[in-house]
């Protein structure tokens, strides 16, 4: 085992501070906890102090080597820091220590002492030492390593391995909608991969499918596998490999720190439960991906069911039954009904996806029901549904709680004896979820259905000026992070408002996301055009493409842009949109489509109002752009 297999750079501080030694050895205890190899931070700190409690680990030349096996530590690892100033760490010398390296190590096996023993025959090295004292980050820290390790170890370097054995690292790239950012954490994992010579596969997870998909073969010989996925990924066939588990955006921000850190990562054992992040995970990002994974399956039926139906009142004649419109014609009446099937499913397969990412398969049909329950708006008094629907609150609290209420059922039956292991899935959850999620929903119904009502009596009687603020805001949120939390919450606020909406009607608040969406691709591709000098010759060659893709409302067209110059095209951005926003509700402008960009403009209320809205949003992020972004030399 080499040392830089088992170093990274985010396991490397360099310049850092501390007060004394154990302030030392708080910093790479720190180093070790964030890199994901310890299950106890407390534990492992503990064994370090024993260790130490023995004899001081410093050496001289102001070097220490701290270093602990413990039952905490999930994988090998190592972690190094250079002070700015050095501590007393009881070195023979007397002098102050200020290189260390922190080993830590599982109890099995004697692997530390291997490492401690290559270190060691480095370290007394007086030009190795000073080059990494001088190395100006961490990445250079490493190559020093590398180098010198090398020469002292070469039998240890492996050979250059020949094309056909494969790439080294997997990955598997997902996020919400499977559009933009999967393929762009892609392109960022694979073009790093060749540029540092370790090569990558990657598998997409998009909304058209799993594409590149990993073989068995290339799992059993791979190093390590990065999940970078914002919503939940089947792991199962990665059982006994290391995975790193990370949001899709360090994909595209972060790709050599993913490929270098993968090899490292905890090892992943899969228990038949739904896999969730091996990290230390916040509840609420937990619950913003269930959330999203039932964004991502709904998504395609409100947008193929929404279009369908605004389709049919293109070709239907409201003059013959204004009443009945949308299904006056006999082509109309076929989109109609077709695009009616579609969307009707929305709320249902929200609610099913949302119970699945929780608790396995054993949520999804629980999460569907109570979505459906949701949609009837099924009390005690009606069973059979009433008119007053819970709506989408209704189906997102069917989901958490279908999907909850499987995973405690799940953890109890674990405790029955084995021979009535195979009437789990077939008798005792489907009958006993159904029971207790048809009960809830009863119980919850009218209650959301009230508070639906007045939302939605809210927002209609909102006069012209708030609804230009509530325009303002939506459009806005669109644009803050161009396929994150905001822009998703504005989205699927707009498409819950069309579900309400009476035959060819359209929602001014549906107008307003989608226009906030499509303002900042078109304008980052106006300002390509008219201001060259701000952008490189790569972004203006890849502006042109955001004029369609702004035009399509697909706004993560922006976010190279924006990931590159955060502090100037974000508010440009933001601006602009807001601007649209408040310009669509001025003028009345209303979307019965939850979206197709400009193929949905027939079917608009107020077209040329929304042409010019669209218009003057994106000349005026086109205009902060140029004023806020320097020239490019």
């Amino acid at each position: 085992m080499r040392i830089v297999d088992l170093l990274s750079t985010d396991k490397i501080a360099l310049g850092a501070s501390a007060a004394d030694k154990d302030g030392a050895i708080d910093l790479l205890v720190d180093l070790q906890d964030k890199s994901g190899c310890l299950t106890d931070r407390k534990t492992y700190k503990e064994a370090i102090l024993a260790r130490e409690a023995q004899t001081s680990t410093a050496i001289e030349m102001g070097i220490a080597v701290p270093h602990a096996k413990s039952g905490c530590v999930t994988s090998p690892s190592l972690a190094a820091c250079i002070l700015k100033e050095g501590v007393d760490y009881g070195a023979m010398d007397g002098q102050p220590s200020d290189l260390f390296f922190m080993i830590a190590a599982p109890l099995d096996g004697d692997l530390h002492l291997e490492i401690l023993s290559h270190l060691m025959v480095l370290l007394m090295d007086f030009n190795f030492v000073s080059e990494l004292r001088a190395a100006p980050d961490a990445k250079t820290f490493m190559e020093v390593i590398d180098k010198y390790e090398a020469a002292k170890f070469p039998e240890e370097v492996p050979a250059e391995a020949p094309a056909s054995t494969g790439p080294r690292i997997l990955a598997i790239t997902a996020c919400p909608t499977g559009i933009a950012h999967t393929y762009m954490a892609a392109e960022a994992l694979e073009k790093m991969g060749k540029e540092i010579g370790i090569p990558v596969k990657v598998e997409t997870q998009g909304s058209g499918g799993a594409k590149n998909i990993l073989t068995q073969a290339e799992i059993d010989a791979c190093d390590g596998i990065i999940i970078a996925a914002d919503k939940e990924v089947d792991l199962a066939r990665f059982d006994g490999k290391h995975v790193l588990r990370v949001p899709v955006s360090d994909g595209i921000h972060k790709p050599e720190e993913l490929i270098r850190q993968a090899p490292n990562a905890p090892i992943y054992h899969h228990t038949g439960e739904v896999a969730h992040e091996v990290t230390n995970e916040s509840i609420g990002r937990k619950l913003y991906k269930q959330l999203m994974n039932g964004v991502s399956h709904m998504l395609p039926f409100v947008i193929g069911g929404g279009i369908l139906i605004a389709l049919a009142f293109l070709l239907d004649d409201a003059s013959i039954d204004y009443a009945n419109f949308g299904t006056n014609t006999p082509i109309a009446a076929w989109f109609k009904n077709i695009g009616g099937v579609a969307f009707n499913f929305m709320l249902p397969i929200l609610a099913g996806y949302i119970a699945m990412s929780i608790a396995d398969r054993p949520g999804l049909m629980v999460g569907f029901v109570g979505g459906a329950l949701a949609v009837s708006g099924a009390t005690f008094a009606s069973p059979s549904g009433t008119s007053v629907s819970a709506g989408f609150l209704g189906a997102l609290i069917a989901g958490f709680a279908a999907g909850y209420l499987m995973l405690g059922m799940r953890k109890l039956c674990d405790k029955l004896p084995r021979a009535l292991e195979g009437l789990k899935p077939i008798l005792i959850y489907p009958v006993v979820g159904l029971l207790i999620i048809g009960l809830f929903m009863c119980l919850i119904n009218p209650i959301v259905g009230a508070i639906n009502t007045a939302l939605y009596s809210g927002l209609e009687a909102m006069g012209e000026g708030s609804k230009i603020v509530l325009g303002i805001v939506l459009a806005g949120m669109m644009a803050v992070d161009m396929g994150g939390p905001f822009n998703k919450a504005a989205y699927v606020f707009g498409t819950s408002t069309l579900a309400t909406m009476a035959a060819g009607q359209g929602s001014d608040i549906m107008a307003a996301v989608m226009i906030g969406g499509m303002v900042p691709p078109i304008a980052i591709a106006l300002a390509t055009t008219f201001f060259k000098n701000r952008f490189t010759e790569d972004e203006r060659k890849s502006g042109v493409v955001n004029y369609i893709m702004g035009l399509c409302f697909i706004t993560e067209g922006a976010i190279p842009f924006a990931a590159s110059d955060p502090l100037h095209v974000l508010p440009s951005c933001i601006v602009g949109s807001a601007v649209a926003g408040a310009l669509s509700m001025a003028f009345g402008c209303a979307l019965p489509a939850p979206h197709g960009g400009i193929f949905v403009f027939p079917v608009m209320t107020n077209v040329l109002g929304y042409v010019i809205a669209l218009a003057v949003g994106s000349l005026v992020g086109m205009v902060l752009l140029g004023v806020l972004k320097k020239k490019k030399v």
